[in-house]
């Protein structure tokens, strides 16, 4: 009768050990997922403007924004930079060029474009500028100027909303699309200049 009794209270401080751990193992994955929230929550409509112009639907955008900041969430304990918003768009980044290649009918841009070299007098370490486009889009903020953003190829449309809406500097854009600076610089000069033609021509001002 003494062994088994003496076998059952032995295990005693096993299972609070066990209970022990699993609570500061609960209590440390709260804290982790506060930060998180903390930390990536405010860029959250960013990151949803983004996915809406590469995705084309809204659907397809909240889709692509859920995976984005559950890959971002999966790998938060190694984040160390860069800053929280370029980060999570280039998980997002990621996350619409994996699906575009799922489909296999979506457009993967780059190869389709030669860039050329950057044309501005600007040297590459200043940061852009406010720009007409910019205006243009924040004055405009209609369905007809979504809708030309929407149709610009996607390497273009890419750069512009990093730049003219979610407000990246250049270097934040190449590190986000993953090139060298004076190609951002060299998209955004013809993103600007397309987006300008099709707003003229939409208002019927073209010469």
């Amino acid at each position: 009768m003494l062994a088994p009794l003496q076998q059952q209270t032995s295990t005693a401080p096993r299972t609070a050990e066990r209970d022990a751990m699993a609570m500061a193992g609960d209590a440390n994955e709260q804290y982790r997922a506060r930060r998180f929230r903390e930390a990536a929550l405010p860029h959250i409509d960013d990151v949803f403007t983004l996915a809406r112009y590469l995705m084309r639907n809204v659907a397809d955008a909240e889709d692509a924004v859920q995976e984005c900041y559950l890959r971002a969430l999966r790998h938060f304990d190694s984040y160390r930079g860069p800053a929280m918003k370029p980060w999570l768009l280039a998980i997002l980044r990621n996350v619409c060029n994996a699906e575009f290649a799922r489909r296999s009918k979506q457009e993967v841009p780059v190869d389709d474009f030669k860039d050329e070299p950057a044309t501005q007098d600007d040297p590459i370490w200043q940061q852009p500028q406010p720009s007409p486009e910019a205006a243009l889009l924040s004055q405009h903020d209609s369905e007809a100027i979504r809708r030309l953003v929407a149709d610009l190829p996607h390497p273009f449309r890419e750069v512009i909303v990093l730049r003219e809406i979610n407000d990246l500097s250049y270097n934040e854009i190449a590190q986000v699309a993953g090139v060298p600076v004076g190609t951002v610089m060299s998209r955004l000069a013809r993103a600007r200049s397309m987006l300008r033609l099709a707003w003229n021509v939409a208002e019927g001002s073209a010469p």
